[in-house]
């Protein structure tokens, strides 16, 4: 063999030895969720799959769990394309990269594109589609497994999967083919949603619901304080819910929630009206930016300053690296407000006063309705709950549509078309 043709035998050689160590690495290297200075969540083990979850068994799509399916499920294309990346590039940058893209989506989204993952591979599986043709996928074969799906899912559903298809090929190099078929199909499916598929239209939180917190809650209960201080802030401040509350008491990152020792500002400016302002270290749109949430004091006994001052004075002996509306236990303790506890406390409360139960989107759609039924400028909901101006037009089209639901004697017609055209001009101003 001449020296060239042994350098380059040297070189494959090279190539394919990082190639297993990159797919070692893959395999057993967890993505990090949080900086450095955090510890990492508890790794999550497969479980054994649930009715109609099953798939055939391919050595390119390992037994994972959804959030892992888009680094760990391959096909012949990734191969192709790890080789020729770690021929440029050293494995750690490569490591870096695929790290880097998987944690620009949360951990939630991957998820549920794992399970648009599934589902397009089981589609796969059922028509004998060879694994070179499942990436990159072909125009004709996404359309048809999004068709596939026509009057059994949301079409939220199926473009969320559909979403998770195209992460999958970004993620492994291969180019994207979706085109003209593919877009017809889509458009197609949102017309043939089926019955089941429609969830019915739930009222949004309104000033009676917060009125009836405020009634029947226990204010001189720690954990109702807390509850309160939340609604208040929730409604008013238009938050979602998830940048005040945690999923579980076990889900606490610094880095990603809001704690007592956040930057609070309380402000009192010259017309006297005085207001809170909290930073959150993350948000869904900001990230690692954060956002301010600014709490002001409103003519009304829900109104979120004094809610959040209340929560504060009746759970002072928590401490400051706990979360924000961490509250008192029994005990002498604390513990954090989660979620699910505080939807279901605020659900007891109404199911008493024979108000339907609500979700913690509710909080964000009733704020946002309650202040432009007020009259205010929807340039400034819009900096309250921080949307783009873009995002609030695609918000109000949400919120139009349930506004005769909101509406109560205290709130005539009247109002209703002055949002009207106040929504009309904001629409004009940003075109």
């Amino acid at each position: 063999m001449s020296s060239n043709g042994q350098s380059q035998a040297l070189a494959h050689a090279n190539v394919a030895s990082t190639l297993a160590l990159l797919r070692e690495a893959l395999a057993t290297s967890p993505v990090a969720e949080t900086p450095p200075s955090v510890v990492r969540p508890r790794r999550i083990k497969p479980r054994k799959p649930k009715p109609g979850n099953v798939i055939t068994h391919s050595s390119f799509r390992p037994f994972v769990p959804a959030r892992d399916r888009l680094r760990l499920w391959s096909a012949p294309h990734s191969e192709s394309f790890h080789s020729s990346v770690l021929g440029e590039l050293p494995l750690a940058d490569v490591l870096q990269l695929f790290n880097i893209m998987l944690i620009s989506i949360e951990v939630k989204t991957r998820e549920n594109y794992g399970a648009g993952l599934l589902r397009f591979h089981q589609f796969c599986d059922t028509r004998n589609i060879p694994e070179n043709r499942r990436m990159p996928a072909p125009d004709f074969l996404l359309a048809s497994f999004i068709a596939s799906w026509a009057g059994k899912v949301a079409t939220t559903t199926a473009q969320n999967w559909l979403a998770g298809v195209h992460f999958w090929h970004n993620l492994h190099g291969a180019p994207w083919h979706g085109s003209g078929l593919l877009r017809s199909a889509t458009a197609g499916l949102s017309k043939m949603v089926p019955e089941s598929s429609k969830r019915p239209r739930r009222p949004p939180v309104t000033l009676e619901h917060m009125h009836i917190l405020f009634r029947d809650l226990d204010l001189s209960n720690a954990f109702d304080a807390s509850v309160f201080a939340v609604a208040s802030v929730a409604f008013w401040c238009c938050c979602r819910l998830g940048e005040l509350v945690i999923d579980s008491p076990s889900r606490f990152i610094p880095s990603r929630h809001v704690s007592r020792s956040t930057s609070i500002r309380h402000c009192t400016p010259q017309n006297g009206t005085p207001y809170t302002v909290l930073h959150i270290p993350w948000t869904k749109t900001t990230h690692g930016e954060g956002a301010d949430i600014i709490a002001s004091k409103l003519d009304d006994p829900t109104n979120p300053v004094d809610a959040f001052n209340h929560h504060f004075t009746a759970n002072s002996s928590v401490p400051n690296s706990a979360p924000l509306f961490a509250f008192e236990t029994h005990d002498g303790s604390w513990s954090p407000m989660t979620r699910a506890w505080f939807l279901a406390r605020c659900n007891q409360v109404w199911k008493k006063a024979n108000l339907l139960e609500l979700t913690g989107h509710c909080f964000r759609i009733g704020g946002a309705s309650e202040l432009l039924l007020r009259g205010v400028p929807p340039d400034v909901v819009a900096m309250q709950g921080r949307w783009k101006s873009r995002a609030f037009l695609e918000y109000w089209r949400k919120i139009e549509s349930i506004l005769p639901l909101f509406v109560s004697s205290s709130f005539k017609d009247s109002r209703i078309a002055m949002i009207h055209s106040s929504m009309d001009s904001f629409s004009k101003k940003y075109k």
